[in-house]
């Protein structure tokens, strides 16, 4: 369950992310709700998280999965370009996220 909330609030937190391009400055009201709502939902969901796992080992894996599905999304959704040094520096924080998550003893399998 606890892999759940952490999957809940990484999604969260991409879609509030995405929102923000779209609130012109927090000026437009309906991308602006899906913000903070969202962001708002992320953190909650990770107060819960850290109940059970610590907080360094959720905050890594929830920034660097983060950073992974916004670069996605704004390649997928904004046609913004990504170049092989930004390709390889995501596929290095995938394997961070991968090693904590398979090999740490911080994280309880």
């Amino acid at each position: 369950m606890t892999y759940i909330l952490l999957f809940a609030a990484i999604v969260a937190e991409v879609i509030a992310t995405s929102a923000l391009p779209k609130t012109e400055g927090f000026t437009r009201l309906g991308p602006s709700l899906i913000a903070i709502i969202g962001y708002g939902f992320a953190f909650f969901l990770l107060s819960l998280v850290t109940r059970v796992l610590p907080v360094g080992i959720v905050y890594a894996v929830w920034s660097g999965a983060g950073i992974v599905l916004v670069a996605a999304a704004g390649w997928l959704l904004f046609g913004q370009k990504l170049d092989l040094a930004a390709i390889f520096g995501l596929f290095l924080i995938i394997a961070g996220v991968l090693i904590i998550n398979l090999l740490s003893k911080s994280v309880s399998h």
